[in-house]
């Protein structure tokens, strides 16, 4: 249903009848992780005017990771993360992946930053 990269890629789906009859289907809610069991691959100080995609982009090369950076950090709110230039961001990855990590980051690795 959702590819591997998003964040309800692994979500159960459920069913509601509805009661003239049809059936929908739904994917249940997704938890937020505990950001303390979270790789961490980088941390990124947060320049002005800068956006959570591009950081996502530099730091995970995909654009629409940027909800890694924005489960690290607990927030319902994106923008809360980059409406203070000077703040320093945890860039992650969910546990056990930072294998993954020289995959997913430009330039090889996260040690090349």
């Amino acid at each position: 249903m959702f590819s591997a990269t998003s964040r309800y890629h692994d979500l159960p789906t459920a069913t509601l009848r509805l009661p003239d009859g049809r059936t929908v289907t739904y994917v249940r809610r997704r938890p937020m992780p505990d950001p303390d069991t979270l790789t961490t691959i980088a941390v990124h100080v947060v320049a002005h005017r800068e956006r959570l995609d591009h950081i996502a982009a530099r730091h995970l090369g995909d654009p629409e990771q940027a909800w890694r950076i924005a489960d690290a950090h607990r927030v319902l709110t994106p923008a809360e993360l980059t409406a203070r230039p000077g703040r320093r961001l945890r860039v992650t990855l969910p546990a056990g992946l930072l294998q993954g990590a020289a995959l997913l980051a430009p330039g090889g690795g996260p040690g090349d930053r």
